[in-house]
């Protein structure tokens, strides 16, 4: 252990001597993180933005004029029956004429003439499971008092497909970076191992042990991974910071980014240690092929 801060210097050394090397390893990691750091993301967004909509309303039930409590009443339990709702709600003429007023108080032609007579009762219903809107949308369709089921299950289905879709082409695309970083860290630290032949020749002769040759070039690979890892999520911290205030003018009040920054900090070790154990499997690989002693 007394011999650690030597090694780690003459990593160092030996890196800033083979500067292009080193830029070449970096790059290609950094890229490999950078990936890996915005489809962690992404894929926290969309999962976001999916449970949101599957906790809103997803079968709207617009009643006909003239509907009584009771009747609105005998319609919410049957459907409690079906033990497949999870929340039913109903919005009154006067709530509907409030809803509305409300996504469009900014354009006051559209409320001039509205009013709440010609605005419809509804009874909004969210269900467990996405399967099950068909058959919500299907028994209030038979009732009388409805006059017309709107539900949101292609959106969801379309936006879960979607989801599913990304994640599997980000775990293919993350897979042939890190298959690319792993392999062009070898391809560097055997370069450099190449490259630094005759003082290794010098040190076996002065009776240097074999972890003492390997070691240096071992945190080597941990350099290029973990200080690729920091600079690729600062600059993924950075591009969130830049594009947050637009994606969340689109999503307006959907929670489609996290707010927390904790989720960056969990990301940054991750990714460190990921870096870290890219170099060390690197380096132990290359060394034990292009290193004999």
């Amino acid at each position: 252990m007394k011999n650690l801060p030597r090694l780690i210097k003459v990593a160092f050394a030996r890196i800033i001597r083979n500067p292009y090397h080193a830029l070449a390893a970096f790059l290609v990691m950094f890229l490999t993180f950078f990936v890996v750091g915005a489809f962690v993301l992404i894929s926290i967004g969309s999962n976001r933005l999916l449970s949101y909509l599957e906790s809103r309303p997803q079968v709207t039930a617009f009643l006909k004029d003239g509907i009584g409590s009771e009747k609105v009443e005998e319609i919410r339990e049957l459907l409690s029956a079906t033990k497949v709702v999870s929340k039913t709600q109903y919005v009154s003429k006067e709530e509907a004429l409030k809803i509305y007023k409300e996504r469009n108080k900014n354009e006051p032609l559209l409320n001039e003439f509205v009013t709440a007579e010609i605005l419809p009762a509804s009874i909004e219903v969210s269900t467990y499971k996405l399967e099950d809107l068909p058959k919500i949308a299907t028994t209030l369709e038979k009732e009388e008092a409805v006059d017309e089921v709107v539900f949101q299950q292609n959106i969801i289905e379309t936006l879960s497909a979607w989801t599913k879709t990304i994640r599997n082409i980000g775990i293919g695309v993350v897979t042939f970076l890190l298959v690319m970083s792993l392999l062009t860290t070898l391809i560097v630290i055997g370069l450099n191992i190449s490259l630094h032949q005759d003082e290794i020749e010098i040190m076996k002769l002065v009776g240097a042990t074999s972890w003492y040759i390997r070691v240096p070039f071992i945190f080597e690979g941990i350099l290029y991974g973990s200080i690729s890892a920091l600079v690729a999520t600062l600059f993924l911290w950075a591009s969130y910071i830049w594009v947050s205030p637009t994606i969340q003018g689109v999503f307006s009040d959907v929670p489609f980014l996290t707010a927390s920054p904790t989720i960056f900090i969990y990301l940054l070790g991750a990714e460190i240690l990921g870096g870290a154990l890219i170099g060390i499997i690197g380096a132990v690989v290359a060394t034990r092929k292009y290193l004999t002693v």
